[in-house]
């Protein structure tokens, strides 16, 4: 009886607050994450079960794996104790009475102790910075809880195998067998046999109790939240869709103005965060000393859309305490200034090393981005110096603001051709994009790439000024509407013109061509013009001379190693002309140029994010930075001007075309 009590106790509280939340999630906006049933599994299996993500960092990961696992190994034996407290002479069938499994309960069951231990010391003596704002008091209470569950288990165990009661083979669990030299065998151990069944599963419905309402809500829903993360390209941004038909104006979408406007997937990012603040050391705003912190970030928001949930119960709204529809005169607060401030919306550069630090898939870039295109297209508001760049890619379709007559310029002295309407699709287009079109320093790296296509003999063209900006820099901004008027534009010219294959030297237009043009009608074959630049030496139809002796330090791209995953092609051509040298952070970790999200065009607070970039490169001893990108090309030859440093910043295809025999001249 006083089980069925505890259980329905337990249970209702569970119950309860578990439909409230599933509520708040099928409230959100719409969003399509089917499919890809492959890939999903592959998630699941890596990163919930195996937990590849957290043991990138070795020693935090252990701790959390230890607990993880050890929960799966020990999760028979909630049964198994319950039906201990119902008949302690019974146990479960099979499994109960396996000695082997005896001995992987008391090995996990310490391996859990020492993940509890390693935590306490970890936030108690260690005290990291990226724990900074997070919920300490409940993390406590959970491993209190997860620690007298283990213990509480243990010594059930010491004293059933004292009393002669254990069902399987006392040698089998070296641990409890242990602990059971501690107890008599006589009266009191079987009063203590009964204490410690009923606390260990008191301990495990007060957890189950206390779950839905603490920070650990993640253990229930991070496997869903995986599960349902971005299969496609993470560079890809979810459009808004402004031509649904049968959608009114006053039910479109325009962002994420308050908790209602969020999709499912991003109020179940919200309830996903485990607080452990990868994110915000990865991050290179917080870095920096900027307001960001993608931790906060998706703390605030969790806080607001738990408080609006509440609010719209009280008001009538959804089954209990879910949104529903009825939910009377109830009006959500705004997120900004609400959840975020509007600084911490503006700082993010949209790197992705937040996403790609998360342990749960939570997607952080498209919280900001939702942030932005409703702060931007529904409340005008927006940095003023991101004005000009704004009015000069609608007004000149770059962001230089300079006469689209202007962009093959730089061709013209190297007969690059350019494709005309009604000319034949050349073997590959190639997206020269508006830096390398304009600025000074980044045109060299067009300059390059048509030299050494030209002595590869690949057939190419160029679109001169019927190519258009991407969109990309309005849509980081938040100008969903700007984007998608030149993504259409530029989707029917490169479709009128043929064009099967492109290759794009700024990975923001790589990006963008690949990942997000697809759902405008534009698929093509897009490649950055390291790939193709590697592929050609591989070849053989460039062939550099021997590689110097000289020092060379890479730079990772946001846009190219983060969100698409090239990675080896830079530093294959890197290779192929100097000595390779790593800087500390590569890679996937690689540190952001500053430039993303818009930043080209932004004021920046505090510590300059490309300063801190150039230092990491002299630190090397390198004498050259390569990269592969004309936003890093100015930002870190900025940096260079800013801090002294004698570093030369140059992209890797005017590496090559210097240490290629028979270039043109």
């Amino acid at each position: 009886m006083a089980l069925a009590a505890a259980l329905a106790i337990s249970g209702t509280i569970f119950v309860r607050r578990s439909w409230f939340l599933v509520g708040l999630v099928r409230a959100g906006a719409p969003v399509d994450r089917s499919g890809e049933v492959p890939e999903r599994v592959q998630a699941e299996a890596t990163i919930v079960l195996g937990q590849r993500k957290l043991l990138e960092r070795i020693g935090p990961g252990l701790i959390h794996a230890f607990i993880f696992w050890g929960f799966l190994v020990l999760a028979p034996t909630i049964l198994i104790a319950f039906i201990g407290v119902l008949d302690k002479h019974s146990t479960l069938p099979w499994l109960g009475h396996q000695g082997w499994f005896a001995f992987l309960v008391d090995v996990f069951a310490l391996l859990v102790l020492v993940g509890v231990l390693a935590a306490l010391w970890v936030r108690k003596v260690q005290r990291p910075q990226r724990f900074e704002g997070s919920h300490r008091g409940e993390a406590d209470l959970i491993l209190g809880l997860i620690a007298t569950i283990v213990i509480s288990l243990l010594l059930w165990h010491a004293t059933r195998i004292a009393l002669g009661r254990s069902e399987w083979p006392a040698s089998w669990s070296p641990l409890s067998h242990a602990l059971s030299h501690v107890f008599s065998g006589g009266g009191a151990t079987k009063v203590l046999e009964r204490v410690f069944v009923w606390v260990h599963v008191l301990a495990i419905l007060a957890f189950l109790a206390y779950l839905p309402y603490s920070k650990h809500l993640h253990i229930v829903t991070a496997a869903f939240n995986v599960w349902f993360g971005r299969t496609r390209a993470r560079g890809r941004l979810e459009p808004l869709r402004f031509d649904d038909e049968g959608v009114d104006e006053e039910d479109m979408r325009f962002g994420a103005g308050t908790s209602a406007d969020l999709t499912w997937k991003q109020v179940l990012d919200t309830f996903s965060c485990t607080e452990c603040g990868r994110c915000q050391d990865a991050c290179p705003a917080f870095a920096t000393g900027k307001a960001l912190s993608p931790k906060l970030l998706i703390m605030g928001l969790r806080d607001q859309v738990f408080a609006d949930g509440a609010a719209r119960a009280g008001a009538g709204g959804g089954p209990d305490g879910g949104p529903g529809e009825g939910s009377g005169s109830f009006e959500p607060g705004p997120l900004v200034p609400g959840a975020v401030t509007d600084e911490v919306v503006w700082d993010c550069v949209t790197c992705g090393a937040c996403v790609e630090a998360c342990p749960v898939s939570i997607e952080h870039i498209d919280h900001i981005v939702d942030l932005r295109r409703h702060l931007v297209m529904v409340e005008s508001s927006f940095p003023a110096e991101a004005e000009p760049m704004l009015r000069d890619v609608e007004r000149a379709s770059n962001p230089w603001g300079n006469p689209q007559s202007e962009r093959a310029d730089w061709a013209a002295q190297l007969g690059v051709r350019v494709l005309e309407p009604g000319d034949p699709a050349p073997e590959v287009l190639y997206w020269v994009g508006c830096a390398s079109s304009f600025d000074e320093r980044a045109r060299t790296t067009a300059e390059s790439t048509a030299k050494l296509l030209q002595a590869a003999g690949v057939d190419f063209a160029i679109l001169g000024a019927r190519e258009s900006c991407t969109g990309d820099p309005a849509r980081r901004m938040g100008n969903e509407y700007v984007f998608q008027a030149f993504a259409e534009h530029n989707v029917e010219t490169l479709n009128d013109a043929g064009v099967t294959k492109i290759v794009a030297n700024c990975p923001h237009c790589f990006n963008t061509l690949a990942n997000e043009y697809p759902d405008f009608g534009g698929r093509y074959e897009v490649v950055h013009h390291s790939e193709l630049l590697a592929q050609l030496v591989s070849e053989g139809r460039l062939k550099p001379g021997p590689a110097g002796e000289q020092a060379i330090t890479y730079h990772d791209s946001c846009y190219l190693a983060r969100h698409n995953d090239v990675r080896a092609s830079p530093r294959e051509l890197v290779a192929a002309v100097g000595t390779p040298v790593e800087m500390e952070r590569s890679g996937k970790r690689t540190f952001c140029c500053g430039a993303g999200g818009a930043h080209m065009w932004m004021e920046e607070r505090g510590s300059a994010i490309n300063e801190n970039r150039v230092r990491e490169a002299a630190a090397t001893g390198a004498g050259t930075l390569a990269v592969a990108c004309p936003f890093c090309t100015v930002m870190l030859d900025d940096g260079v001007q800013s801090t002294g440093d004698e570093l030369r910043v140059v992209d890797v295809a005017t590496l090559l075309v210097e240490h290629v025999e028979g270039r043109p001249q």
